[in-house]
């Protein structure tokens, strides 16, 4: 009876760890397709997703009946320091409203419904997916308790400027986020002016060696 007992815990183990060697990460499309998974509260009989780029309005995704819309002069971004923006146009009621900023975006999903809403709702505490560097940036799995994202962050604007990435574990039921563990920065950025750029400061350093020699030279010439 403990052979069996003993066989089948192996055998248990074993299954956990190739079940979870198997859960492999999936990445991100791209911000369009993370949108177009948005499932609205309820209440929403309409709405149309637009992306405003120079002015120009194109729908991205249509639900019901395509509301008759006012253009907007601005949006919400789920990538930093983008020009162009995305909003949506939404009836409820008989009344058209919009939806320009994230904080509304949130209250516009309501509960996270899939992976891509968690994503979204990550946006709001500065995450976003980074689409050129989705490996460490931009990718996901889950299992039947938690969301987990690789997403990027960006931590300074200064010198240097710095992207960290991250994994997020996010609450299925309650769609908090759990978990961050840090993975450090992925993107290190100086320019000229950098007081604390590296290759400034070992230029420096050489410059200082010379006189530094000759000092010592000169001492023992004295010496003499």
């Amino acid at each position: 009876m403990k052979k069996i007992t003993c066989k089948l815990t192996l055998f248990i183990f074993i299954f956990l760890g190739i079940w979870t060697y198997s859960q492999e990460k999936e990445n991100f499309l791209n911000i369009p397709n993370i949108l177009q998974k948005i499932v609205p509260n309820s209440g929403i009989s309409s709405w149309v997703l637009l992306y405003n780029d120079g002015g120009q309005d194109q729908a991205i995704i249509t639900s019901g009946t395509k509301p008759n819309y006012t253009s907007q002069s601005s949006g919400f971004d789920l990538f930093p320091d983008e020009d162009s923006f995305y909003y949506i146009a939404y009836s409820q009621g008989g009344k058209i409203d919009y939806v320009t900023d994230l904080q509304a975006l949130k209250k516009f999903i309501g509960k996270i419904d899939n992976v891509q809403e968690a994503a979204i709702a990550a946006a709001m505490d500065g995450y976003f997916v980074d689409e050129e560097f989705k490996d460490i940036a931009g990718n996901h799995y889950e299992d039947g308790t938690n969301y987990y994202l690789d997403l990027g962050k960006l931590t300074s604007k200064e010198c240097p400027y710095q992207k960290r990435h991250y994994t997020l574990t996010i609450n299925k039921s309650t769609g908090e986020i759990g978990e961050v563990d840090d993975h450090g920065a992925y993107i290190e950025l100086y320019n000229k002016t950098c007081t604390n750029n590296p290759r400034l400061l070992k230029l420096e350093q050489k410059k200082e060696e010379p006189k530094e020699e000759s000092i010592k030279k000169g001492k023992r010439s004295t010496k003499k």
